[in-house]
């Protein structure tokens, strides 16, 4: 019987987050591709104001994008299991929920 290949010992992960690093708000992302990377514009929209601004850009490859799709999924599904669905509005796209006037 062959014996089965012994797997590298896992360490936990480390990250060392610079003293001037801050971190921002968003409410928008916008992605892009081309055959090597992913691309992510993540940006602030207020109603009625500027063009929306970038914040930050992250550009990964298309299997570290996936292996991050997977990580979001579960930890959104971790979430939800703590504290309730998230709903998303339905009907009118997401940002005419977020930036409509308040009803009367």
């Amino acid at each position: 019987m062959a014996e089965k290949p012994q797997q590298p010992e896992q360490r936990p992960l480390t990250l060392k987050i610079p003293e001037h690093l801050k971190p921002v708000y968003v409410n928008l992302a916008r992605i892009t591709h081309s055959p090597s990377e992913i691309i992510t514009d993540f940006a602030l929209i207020l109603p009625g104001g500027p063009p929306a601004e970038v914040q930050s850009r992250v550009m990964m490859s298309p299997l570290s994008a996936k292996l991050f799709y997977n990580a979001l999924g579960d930890n959104i599904a971790k979430y939800e299991a703590k504290f309730g669905p998230i709903t998303i509005p339905g009907g009118t796209s997401l940002a005419e929920n977020l930036f409509r006037p308040p009803k009367k």
